[in-house]
Order: C-alpha cells, then sequence, then structure tokens
C-alpha cells in the first residue's frame, strides 16, 4: 500500500481560521465542520492551531471572567500542535507523526498551505491489524452527580480529556473538552461576571455531558469501531461487556496500533 498511496491520496481541504477570529467563531466552525483543531491563520501564514481543549481553558479560566466571549479572540488561544509534510511524500511517514501531533499541515514546495492529515483522515485508509482489547485504553470515569468544577479541574490537572458519565456504575453519557468549551461559552454568555463564581458551582456534569452516547460489546471487531467513529463522526467509544464499562477506544489508541 506505502508504495501507492502518498500524503496527496489522504489529506482533506485545509480548515482554517483567521487568528484576528474570535474563539466564539471558531468554537462555532468547530462544531459545524465536526474538526479540532482548526489551522490558524496571520494573512495567509500558518501560526499554529486552535483545539476545543484550549478555548475551554480560556473561556473557563477566573483571568477571563470579566471578559465577553466575544471579546476574546483566536490568538490568545493559539498552541503549535502540529507538524507539516508534503503532498508527495510516502503517506507511511504520517502513522509516527499523528501518535504525537493532533494535525498534520500539508505545504506545496513553495510552502504554500494545501491540506491537512487528521487521525480520522488516516484510519480511512489504515487499520490496525490489533484485537479490540488491544486497543481498548482504560475509561477515566466521573459521577454523574459531580460538580463542573471538580471535572475541570481533573481535566487541566491530569490532562484528561473525556471522561465516560456514570450513573450507578451505567454508562449514561459521555464529557468531553467540546462539552466543556461549549458549556462555558452558554454560562458566560448567560451568567453576569459578579454572579459566575457562585453560580457556576451549581453546574453539574449531568448538566452538559452527551447523551446518549454510543457504546460497543467488547466482542465487537476493530474494523465495526472504526466504522462507528467515522460515520458519526466521534473520537472516542466506550466498550461495554455484559452491560458494564469495560474501558473506551479512542483515535489516538488506534493510531498508535499502526
Amino acid at each position: 500500500m506505502s508504495d501507492e498511496l502518498f500524503v496527496k491520496d489522504v489529506m482533506s481541504r485545509p480548515v482554517t481560521i483567521a487568528k484576528s477570529a474570535l474563539v466564539t467563531e471558531a468554537l462555532d466552525k468547530m462544531l459545524d465542520e465536526g474538526l479540532d483543531p482548526l489551522i490558524v491563520l496571520n494573512n495567509s501564514t500558518v501560526m499554529g492551531t486552535v483545539s476545543r481543549k484550549g478555548m475551554a481553558e480560556k473561556l473557563g479560566s477566573r483571568r477571563n471572567s470579566a471578559l465577553s466571549p466575544n471579546s476574546i479572540h483566536v490568538a490568545a488561544a493559539v498552541e503549535e500542535d502540529f507538524t507539516t509534510v508534503y503532498p508527495d511524500q510516502d503517506v507511511e511517514i504520517l502513522i509516527p507523526l499523528l501518535q504525537v501531533y493532533k494535525l498534520v499541515v500539508v505545504y506545496d514546495e513553495d510552502h504554500r498551505l494545501i491540506g491537512q492529515v487528521t487521525e480520522q483522515d488516516l484510519l480511512k485508509v489504515y487499520r490496525p491489524t490489533a484485537s479490540l482489547p488491544e486497543v481498548t485504553e482504560k475509561a477515566t470515569t466521573i459521577d454523574v452527580e459531580e460538580r463542573l468544577v471538580h471535572l475541570r479541574r481533573r481535566m487541566i490537572d491530569d490532562g484528561i480529556l473525556r471522561f465516560i458519565v456514570t450513573e450507578h456504575d451505567q454508562v449514561t453519557g459521555i464529557v468531553t473538552e467540546t462539552d466543556v468549551a461549549v458549556a462555558m461559552r452558554k454560562f458566560r454568555e448567560l451568567v453576569d461576571d459578579k454572579h459566575q463564581d457562585h453560580r457556576i458551582r451549581n453546574l453539574l456534569v449531568k448538566d452538559i455531558m452527551s447523551t446518549p452516547v454510543m457504546t460497543v460489546d467488547a466482542g465487537s471487531t476493530v474494523d465495526d469501531v472504526i466504522d462507528l467513529m467515522i460515520a458519526k463522526n466521534i473520537s472516542a467509544v466506550p466498550v461495554t461487556r455484559d452491560g458494564c464499562l469495560s474501558g473506551v477506544v479512542t483515535r489516538n489508541s488506534l493510531i498508535r496500533a499502526l
């Protein structure tokens, strides 16, 4: 396969946002496009990326509590979680790169932006030969009644991207950095800044979680899981056995198994 496929065969169109745009515009674009992160441009030059995680941190920061979400610009949340390749390079170069970076930017020979490659782009072409247990990670859980401020602290302190939400040991939902970013934006837009410290403590995980959550049985194949993730454009799927949570498969765990 590597003798026949090149980066240009798997790349998708680049999805960009200007550094001068508002973070709310970036979040809307991510949700509309189903992508994370976006490429940030300064004029026509790539200066970095902006992610849902970064926006969740900016919108949830007490330091920014007096600022309207409509006054925070993308430039304040720019990260450098990307690397670059050229379209005629062998597609297999993407495997180790996407095991480290969330996004691969594609330049032409004149260093102009012409494409991007995400984990999902690569999984449409390459699939691990591993079994489902080999690509299943330990799931991090949180109770449905836990407070949002505690969830955010665990996300920041422990670098956790998602929690499987449980109630009486049953999977009831999932919370990702996307849910937190959307919730913090709505909260900041609706609640006056002088009341935010008090009111945010009343928000619970069940108020922001995505539900119902799609799960797969432990007897499923890896192809089944990838097909579901691509069809529904989701980045993680909880795995259950006899109705109980046994782990989670993520795009990243699949890429690491290639």
